[in-house]
């Protein structure tokens, strides 16, 4: 099974990117935190990975993290939760606010991912809540666990501001991203949409 991959990004899409590795290109479906965390086409990255097969079709999943990867196996293990469903709740919140949501059986919070439905965000967190405890939520590309989880609304509501003006999840991800990044762990919403907006454009 493949469970890493360390090379160069080659291009991406809007769930997806491939990475060349010594020449070899991996296509990989990932949430668009983790695209945003893989950096721009050209540079180094490496990512997590989990290989899925089923009788038609073998897909190879990428997560800038262990942990999103551990909660990507976790959700997938609820029924009606697919690999699509799994990413979009992964690129809606922090795996630190899965966690929380699914300790406090908060459903809304898992509801807000694209295509979850109030009854499968319920179906998620009654099933999910027993288990939650164990599982790390920590941040995306190696920033501090306390900094993220304190900083993930306001940048997942920067993302979502960013697509309402019809800006692409991933183009949206990767540029607040770039902005806290330039910003700080601390910044407002408001500074993160006004700097990501520039991002975004140029």
């Amino acid at each position: 099974m493949i469970a890493k991959l360390s090379g160069r990004l080659d291009e991406t899409g809007e769930d997806w990117a491939i990475v060349d590795v010594q020449g070899v290109g991996y296509l990989v479906h990932c949430s668009t935190k983790t695209l945003a965390a893989m950096g721009e086409v050209g540079e180094a990255c490496t990512i997590h990975t989990d290989l899925q097969v089923s009788e038609n079709d073998m897909r190879l999943l990428g997560f800038a993290e262990s942990a999103e990867r551990d909660w990507f196996r976790l959700l997938t293990t609820v029924q009606g939760v697919g690999s699509k469903v799994a990413l979009a709740i992964l690129s809606a919140l922090s795996t630190g606010e899965v966690r929380d949501a699914c300790a406090g059986g908060d459903a809304a919070t898992v509801a807000r991912a694209q295509g979850v439905g109030p009854k499968l965000a319920s179906r998620i967190v009654n099933e999910l809540k027993d288990k939650a405890g164990g599982l790390p939520g920590g941040g995306i590309a190696g920033a501090p666990v306390g900094a993220v989880s304190q900083a993930g609304g306001a940048s997942a509501d920067a993302v979502s501001a960013l697509e309402n003006l019809g800006f692409k999840p991933a183009v949206a991800a990767q540029a607040v991203a770039r902005a806290q990044s330039e910003l700080g762990q601390d910044a407002k919403e408001g500074d993160l949409i006004r700097v990501a907006l520039k991002k975004a454009a140029g």
